[in-house]
């Protein structure tokens, strides 16, 4: 039996506890409500965007990995990257957190 949380929750989960924490959070594109893949883009005042996706792990865990930092000098390739992402499957979420150390709230998303 798959014990993962249906998408929509650990999604709700996930903004609640960046807004608890004061930061900010939104859903940019809104996947399969249960089984959809989440991936996080994380921001600190607007700046320093980076994109975690879950890997699959030797041990057969599903863990959030930094796939992508944006680039200072070319910011469209992060957007273009999501975008094609995107486009790739029609059940992703894509949730943006802009808040100090957002890496922590990634770090506490499990399988």
């Amino acid at each position: 039996m798959d014990e993962r949380l249906p998408a929509h929750i650990e999604v709700n989960g996930l903004i609640r506890a960046v807004q608890a924490a004061g930061g900010f959070a939104t859903v940019l594109a809104k996947g399969e409500r249960d089984a959809g893949t989440i991936l996080i883009v994380t921001l600190q005042n607007g700046t320093n965007a980076r994109l975690y996706e879950r890997m699959p792990q030797l041990d057969g865990s599903r863990k959030f990995v930094l796939t992508r930092e944006q680039d200072a000098e070319k910011p469209q390739e992060f957007n273009e990257y999501i975008a094609k992402r995107s486009a790739q499957d029609s059940d992703l979420w894509i949730v943006e957190l802009d808040v100090a150390d957002a890496e922590r709230f990634v770090a506490v998303q499990h399988d």
